[in-house]
C-alpha cells in the first residue's frame, strides 16, 4: 500500500489526502478517515489511477457527492476516488443530453428544462451525481432513471472502458447491474424530447417546493434511507410504527418525513445502524414488513 501511495503522491494521479476525514465528503456529515483519498483532475488521470490499484490489487471505493452512502466510523481501508471536477461535464446533442458522472442530477435537471427538454423534471429533487443515478436507478414522481438512460460509460475495475446501454443494466426498482459488477459511471446520455418549457419549469418548481416543504433539509441527511416495499411506502410504515422523533445518540427519525435519518449534530455511523436496526425491527414487528435500505454503507465498523 504505501509504495502504491508513493506512486500516487507525484502528482500525475491528481490530489492526494492522506487519512482524510470522510465526513466532510458526505451529505449525512459522518464517516471515518480514508487510508488514501484521491481526486483525479480528468478522466485519463481517472482511468490511470483504477489501472494501478488493480494491478497492484489495493482495494479502492468511489465518492460522488456522498449523498446515498454512510461511511462507517473507521473510515475506508486502501484508497477512495473522489469523482470531482475530471466527471464534471454536460453537453446537449439535440434531444439528448449527456452529462459526466460527477454532475449535480438536480443541476441536470435544471439544464435540461433551460433547453426545452422533458423528461428530467423527476430529478429536481434527487440529490447526488449523475453517476450514482445511473447506478441507483434513481427516480421520483412515478419516473426513473431507466426510463430515460441511452447509454452510460462505465470504467471497470481493471481500468477499461465500457459502454453499457439501458438493457444492459438489468434495471429494476433501485436495483442495476451496476451493483454486482462495479465499475465508474464516467458519463451517462439520456434521451429526452423537445416539450414545453413553461410546464417544464412548472414541474421543476412544483417539485422544488414540496422538496422545500416535506424533506428536512436544513439538517444532515442522505435523502431516503428504507426503500418502498411493494404496495407500501416506507416513511407511512415508519409514521404509523410510531418512530418518528425516535433518537439514537446523535441520529433522530426526522419528525417531518420518516423516512428521513438526519444527523442532529455529532451522530455517528454506528448512531444511524442501531436506529436503521431499531426501524427494521418495529416495522416488522407491527405490519410484517421487512423494510430494506437503499442508503450504501461502506468502510470499516
Amino acid at each position: 500500500m504505501q509504495q502504491v501511495i508513493s506512486e500516487l503522491l507525484d502528482g500525475s494521479f491528481g490530489e492526494v489526502r492522506l487519512q482524510e476525514p470522510l465526513a466532510s465528503h458526505t451529505t449525512w456529515k459522518i464517516g471515518g478517515p480514508a487510508d488514501c483519498l484521491l481526486i483525479p483532475r480528468d478522466k485519463s488521470q481517472l482511468v490511470r489511477a483504477v489501472k494501478l490499484l488493480h494491478a497492484k490489487q489495493i482495494p479502492w471505493t468511489v465518492l460522488g457527492r456522498g449523498s446515498n452512502m454512510l461511511v462507517a466510523d473507521k473510515g475506508i481501508r486502501g484508497v477512495v476516488v473522489k469523482l470531482g471536477e475530471a466527471l464534471n461535464t454536460v453537453r446537449i446533442e439535440g434531444e439528448s443530453i449527456v452529462a459526466g458522472g460527477a454532475y449535480s442530477f438536480i443541476k441536470l435537471s435544471v439544464i435540461a428544462g433551460k433547453e426545452g427538454l422533458t423528461g428530467l423534471e423527476f430529478a429536481g429533487g434527487i440529490p447526488g451525481t449523475v453517476g450514482g443515478a445511473v447506478y441507483m436507478n434513481a427516480g421520483a414522481h412515478g419516473s426513473d432513471v431507466s426510463r430515460i438512460l441511452q447509454r452510460a460509460e462505465v470504467l471497470l475495475p481493471t481500468g477499461e472502458l465500457a459502454t453499457y446501454y439501458n438493457g444492459d443494466l438489468a434495471y429494476a426498482y433501485r436495483h442495476s447491474i451496476l451493483q454486482a459488477e462495479p465499475g465508474i459511471v464516467t458519463e451517462a446520455e439520456f434521451r429526452l424530447r423537445y416539450g414545453d418549457r413553461k410546464e417544464i419549469a412548472a414541474a421543476l418548481a412544483a417539485y422544488k417546493d414540496r422538496r422545500l416543504r416535506t424533506q428536512p433539509l436544513q439538517l444532515a441527511c442522505a435523502g431516503s434511507v428504507f426503500r418502498n416495499p411493494e404496495g407500501h411506502h416506507a416513511a407511512k410504515l415508519i409514521e404509523e410504527a410510531g418512530l418518528k422523533g425516535l433518537r439514537v445518540g446523535g441520529a433522530e427519525v426526522s419528525p417531518l418525513h420518516a423516512n428521513f435519518i438526519v444527523n442532529t449534530g455529532q451522530a455517528t455511523a454506528h448512531d444511524v445502524l442501531t436506529l436503521i436496526e431499531q426501524i427494521i425491527a418495529a416495522v416488522h414487528t407491527r405490519f410484517g414488513v421487512k423494510l430494506v435500505p437503499e442508503v450504501l454503507v461502506v468502510g470499516e465498523r
